[in-house]
């Protein structure tokens, strides 16, 4: 947990060593410059001028007992709501000026995920900003880890969820697919479509081995594809669950005949090297 701690710490912008000092004394305080170089494993040639930056970061106070000078730490609820309110303060500062650099473009590019983490920080992110409508086409693994952010934003924006495999949880309206295992076979891994507001889609694919092969992007033809992609699995879904028996007397187990779209049996053959009348 400390390591974790300290790795957090340094991602928000810490040093090593300012780290490990400032979680030492959260542990224990006061304490010497010589107990919390000791405890955080800092060369004593170097823990007073760790103390004294984190001194001028306001994350430290130093106090003199009985002749001897002891430190304390900021305790870590107003270390953070200070840091939250300087983040949100410089955020906003840089997206005005980084808008204003821009300038006006036209160009939308495709961007490539390949880690698992990635691809759920940009989906949360997705549905978080969702106003109008969200689009959804996962297989439960996903569903599950999307989750927390998909409630939050139930009974705020329209959803439907395509679910591939039996629905454990659902979200919106939500459509269970009925041949998961066959397009799992054909894939060799779980799909995800997300689409936000018809303005912005992210695709991916999960395969067996663990790796993932995805992108997102607010190219219209991209998004376009993704949305038409959900929207017609849909239209599908409405059909299934009304006709099923029907479907799959007609085309066959899985809808194998259906799903075979190189041909179509009762469809009169074309002459070769002519056109249909």
């Amino acid at each position: 947990m400390v390591v974790n701690t300290i790795e957090r710490l340094r991602e928000l912008g810490f040093t090593d060593y300012e780290a490990r000092v400032y979680v030492a004394l959260i542990s224990k305080s006061p304490a010497t410059a010589y107990e919390i170089g000791k405890a955080a494993g800092v060369p004593t040639s170097k823990i007073y001028e760790v103390l004294g930056r984190l001194s001028e970061k306001s994350l430290v106070m130093e106090l003199s007992e009985n002749g001897k000078k002891r430190y304390v730490p900021r305790e870590p609820d107003e270390f953070m709501e200070s840091y939250r309110s300087r983040m949100d303060s410089t955020l906003d500062l840089l997206s005005a000026d980084l808008s204003r650099l821009r300038g006006e473009t036209n160009v939308s590019y495709v961007w490539n995920l390949s880690d698992r983490a990635e691809f759920l920080d940009q989906a949360e992110r997705m549905i978080a900003g969702a106003k109008t409508a969200l689009l959804i086409s996962a297989w439960g693994d996903e569903v599950k880890a999307l989750a927390g952010s998909l409630s939050e934003r139930e009974g705020k924006v329209p959803m439907a969820l395509v679910h591939f495999g039996t629905p454990t949880i659902s979200f919106g309206q939500t459509y269970e697919h009925p041949i998961a295992d066959t397009l799992y076979a054909e894939r060799g891994g779980r799909g995800f479509s997300l689409v936000a507001d018809g303005r912005i889609a992210l695709v991916a694919t999960f395969f067996e081995d663990g790796h993932v092969e995805g992108a997102w992007s607010k190219n219209p033809g991209f998004v376009l594809l993704a949305e038409d992609y959900i929207k017609h699995d849909i239209y599908i879904m409405k059909i299934v669950r009304r006709f099923n028996q029907e479907l799959e007397g007609k085309f066959g187990p899985g809808y194998a005949a259906l799903r075979d779209v190189f041909r179509d049996r009762e469809a009169p053959a074309a002459l070769p090297g002519k056109e249909r009348t």
